[in-house]
Formats: C-alpha cells, sequence, structure tokens
C-alpha cells in the first residue's frame, strides 16, 4: 500500500471532520486533479487495521490528549486483513509535522508482540523494532487499543500530496485477534461522520486546497488512537 512505505521526512498531515456529503462532493473534485492509489480495490476502498501500543500510566495517550510536542507512538499494521505483509510502524509527531518509520515483521513476531510478548533480544532486528523491544522492557509497553476503517486514497504528484478519506472508524479490545479475518469492533463516531486527511510536503497546489474548500468544513487535532483509547477507558 501506498502508506506502508518507509517516511524518512517529516511531511504536513491536515485533519477535518467530514460527512458523506461532503466526502462525496470533495471525491468527485479530486477525480479531476488526483488519482486513486493503486492498491485500492475496485471500489477504490482498501481497508486498515493497527494495533496500538501504550504503557501502564497510558503516557502515551496522555501525551496525544495534551498536544504534548514531540511524541511518539508504535503501531501494527495490516490492510484488508492480510496477514501476509505486516508492518510495525513508528509515528513521530514534531512542531506540527509527521513523521513515519516502517520496517515489516513476521507472522510469528506479530502474534508474539500483539500477546505483549518482547521478542528475544538478538542482533539484527530493524531499528524500529528495536527501539520497540527496548520501550517495551523499560516502558513495560502493551498492546493498548486496535483502530480499524475503510479508507479511500487519492495520490497527487504535486508537492507530493496524499488525500485520504476515511470512514466507518471502528476501535476493538481483541488483541489476540488482530490477525483474524473479521474482529469484533465498536464505531466511535456519530453515524455519518468521517475523517478527511492531507499529507503533504513543503507545499499544498492550490488547486487541491480549493477542491476541499467547503462552507463548514473546518481544520481539526482529531486522533483516531486517541478517541478509540478513550471509548475503551
Amino acid at each position: 500500500m501506498g502508506d506502508r512505505q518507509p517516511e524518512e521526512k517529516y511531511r504536513h498531515e491536515i485533519k477535518y471532520v467530514a460527512s458523506e456529503q461532503q466526502l462525496a462532493l470533495i471525491g468527485i473534485r479530486l477525480r479531476e486533479l488526483a488519482k486513486l492509489d493503486v492498491h485500492a480495490g475496485k471500489d477504490g476502498i482498501y481497508r486498515i487495521r493497527s494495533l496500538y501500543f501504550d504503557d501502564c500510566e497510558d503516557r502515551g495517550l496522555q501525551e496525544n490528549l495534551a498536544g504534548i510536542d514531540p511524541r511518539e507512538k508504535f503501531r501494527i499494521r495490516v490492510y484488508n486483513a492480510d496477514a501476509g505483509r505486516i508492518a510495525l510502524e513508528l509515528k513521530r509527531k514534531e512542531r506540527g509535522k509527521t513523521q513515519k518509520l516502517s520496517c515489516p515483521l513476521t507472522r510469528e513476531q506479530c502474534e508474539s508482540l500483539m500477546r505483549g510478548r518482547p521478542l528475544p533480544w538478538r542482533g539484527g532486528y530493524p531499528p524500529v523494532l528495536t527501539k520497540l523491544l527496548a520501550q517495551m522492557h523499560t516502558r513495560l509497553l502493551r498492546p493498548a487499543v486496535i483502530v480499524e476503517y475503510e479508507r479511500t486514497p487519492y495520490v497527487c504528484r504535486d508537492g507530493n500530496v496524499r488525500v485520504t478519506m476515511d470512514r466507518n472508524i471502528s476501535s476493538s479490545a481483541s488483541f489476540l485477534r488482530f490477525l483474524d479475518p473479521e474482529i469484533p469492533r465498536r464505531p466511535v463516531m456519530e453515524a455519518g461522520s468521517h475523517i478527511l486527511e492531507v499529507k503533504f510536503d513543503e507545499f499544498l497546489p492550490d488547486t487541491l486546497r480549493e477542491a476541499m474548500e467547503i462552507g463548514s468544513l473546518r481544520q481539526t487535532t482529531f486522533s483516531k488512537y486517541a478517541i478509540c483509547r478513550m471509548y475503551h477507558l
């Protein structure tokens, strides 16, 4: 998936809460300016499921809610419940920009981590995995929540822009079933409310900015992780 690639540079990330009608209108406009991600299905969608980690003091959640800068969080991510391609990601927020680093996991590694069991210490682990294992030992990081949603992704080469529409956001605490095709989930937003995200490097082309100018559409600091964590507290 386009989201799988390691993102070593910091990028701007803008979020909006949008209705289905607003997303539909923006989608019509985007078709003239951007292309659907090649990894999207025939319906233009793929499903994202992420398992997030936090410590016993919920420090990650509290830093998110307080807007601490910089802050980091670890997650394991799969697409379309495909256990054949699993990624560990470290997402870092600093000065209003976001950096994402990632590495692949084997199914065996994922199954150990989703049970809260650190992998045996040995050389050769990728830096992201090494850092997670260190924090599982020192900060007692453990699985905290599963976040799942359906994403419609658009990409535009100008400005390296990625516009994503995330629908049906739901949470789950069924950590041991993370790799199952289907897991028990609960919606965390009002019916008809979705998230629009815009990610770009140094600039957002005026044509794309204008495409998303719709009446009541306003920027937000919405965090899928935080709202799903709060739902289960």
